[in-house]
């Protein structure tokens, strides 16, 4: 995963609802996409394996939150859809 960073925003509503992170992250590591279409899904399985960048979905506390790892692994940040 490298560095994990979230946007203030991701940060302020995980603060607000009382809600960690963390096994969203876990999930995104160990594969579990998330809400993503299966050409998605396909296409993040061919990213782990060829080193590009992998992008997960989920619903935290009734708001999408995306979490994208670099292709370099670098980093992993926690952002809503409108700040991408």
């Amino acid at each position: 995963l490298g560095s994990v960073v979230a946007t203030r925003a991701v940060f302020d509503h995980l603060t607000a609802s009382q809600l960690d992170g963390k096994p969203f992250l876990a999930r995104h590591q160990r594969g579990d996409w998330g809400d993503v279409p299966p050409e998605d899904a396909a296409e993040n399985d061919f990213a782990v394996k060829n080193g590009l960048r992998i992008f997960s979905s989920y619903q935290m506390a009734g708001k999408r939150v995306w979490v994208i790892t670099e292709a370099d692994r670098s980093v992993t940040t926690l952002l809503f859809p409108c700040e991408y």
